[in-house]
């Protein structure tokens, strides 16, 4: 039998065969002498999904109180956000009419919805009540023609799942639609509130689903 080795990383007397006995006995516990493990995939993963989550929980919730505070302020953001998107949109439509091998008919409608939405843009740029007013006007009108299409294709499909509930949801929505339509500005008040209100809810539910996450992550092992 060999004599163990006098020295080595742990020192004078270091024997690196109570390493390899202390694997075989327990292959999943610590290190001796205090080593770290490098940390597997999955626990890498976990712990990222959890930190993900706590993130992306505590940025809505701070967003839903600040919506909640200063109502105001918020609708000029979003405003401004609106003709952001707007004149991004119109480039794009613009560079699509010239840039793309397409019908003459598509280019002209590429042209025009291009064009309108730039000038739309820059109208919202004027003032932060144009931009609001633009703002619920858009999605007054959208809502409106959700509702519509969505109700006529539950009443016309006797075999859709939840036909009541989708046919409850088009007048709704196209109800909520004409709401902004015709009082653009009182109904997006409201919506800044109740935008306000679900992102704190969002907010507080994903911390605690991060927590819970966070839970269960540290029951995987370091190296797995």
């Amino acid at each position: 039998m060999s004599d163990p080795p006098s020295g080595g990383p742990g020192g004078p007397g270091f024997d690196d065969r109570r390493v390899h006995d202390h694997a075989a006995r327990d292959p999943h516990g610590p290190p001796p002498y205090g080593e770290q493990p490098l940390e597997g995939p999955l626990h890498l993963l976990s712990r990222a999904a959890w930190q993900a989550v706590l993130g992306t929980g505590v940025a809505a919730l701070v967003l839903g109180i600040l919506v909640l505070i200063w109502p105001g302020p918020s609708l000029l953001v979003a405003g401004i956000l609106f003709g952001i998107y707007l004149l991004f949109s119109g480039v794009l439509q613009l560079a699509a009419a010239f840039g793309t091998h397409m019908k003459t008919s598509l280019r002209v409608l590429a042209f025009a919805s291009g064009a309108l939405s730039i000038l739309l843009g820059l109208f919202c740029f004027r003032g932060a009540l144009q931009s609001i007013l633009l703002l619920a006007l858009w999605i007054g009108i959208g809502w409106l023609i959700r509702g519509i299409t969505l109700t006529i294709a539950a009443v016309h499909d006797a075999s859709a799942p939840a036909r009541g509930w989708l046919i409850f949801l088009g007048i709704l929505t196209f109800v909520a639609g004409i709401f902004l339509i015709v009082w653009p500005l009182q109904s997006v008040a409201v919506l800044t509130v109740l935008s306000g209100c679900w992102l704190v809810v969002v907010g507080i539910i994903e911390i605690v689903t991060a927590f819970r996450v966070r839970a269960h992550a540290e029951q995987i092992p370091r190296t797995a």
